[in-house]
């Protein structure tokens, strides 16, 4: 498995991924997340180096993305959505795609990324309750299932803020 950053020839890959991997509620065409991912595409938000994509031989099994987000005032980043295609779910992709886009929010000196997500799951990779570092979700009932990791010795805190596709969930 290679984790890359996504290019324009992966895009209908990594819907497709996206489509596959999250339920579709009653009623719809597809996963909410799918129509979120074409949000951020075009939003101000959308940070082309934090959109990677996992594959294996030629084929686009995962991806995971982060935009740009801010706790108060401060830029910072929002993770997700992530995604596995369900054949290769429990393989180690997720986990691998998060530790590379970490690494990749790292190198381009971001302080802070947030995500909402199963504590058990992301405590491997780093993150821990947003609020245990002064971070505070944007729906205060999501609890510890908002996390995030600090980049930086001393990251900002406050309010976190998804890129605004974010607010039409």
């Amino acid at each position: 498995m290679l984790v890359r950053r996504e290019r324009p020839g992966d895009v209908p890959a990594v819907r497709a991924v996206v489509a596959a991997a999250f339920p579709v509620p009653d009623g719809a065409a597809e996963p909410v997340e799918v129509g979120l991912l074409d949000r951020l595409r075009a939003d101000a938000g959308w940070l082309p180096a934090f959109s990677l994509v996992a594959v294996v031989g030629d084929a686009v099994v995962g991806h995971v993305v982060a935009t740009r987000g801010r706790v108060g005032e401060h830029p910072a980043l929002g993770l997700g959505p992530i995604a596995v295609r369900p054949d290769h779910q429990g393989r180690g992709v997720g986990t691998a795609m998060v530790h590379a886009v970490v690494g990749a929010a790292e190198a381009r000196d971001e302080v802070l990324v947030a995500l909402l997500g199963e504590p058990g799951f992301y405590a491997r990779t780093g993150f821990r309750p947003a609020s245990e570092l002064g971070v505070e979700a944007p729906d205060p009932a999501w609890g510890r299932y908002f996390q995030a990791r600090a980049l930086v010795d001393d990251p900002p805190r406050g309010p976190f803020r998804y890129a605004a596709p974010y607010d039409e969930l």
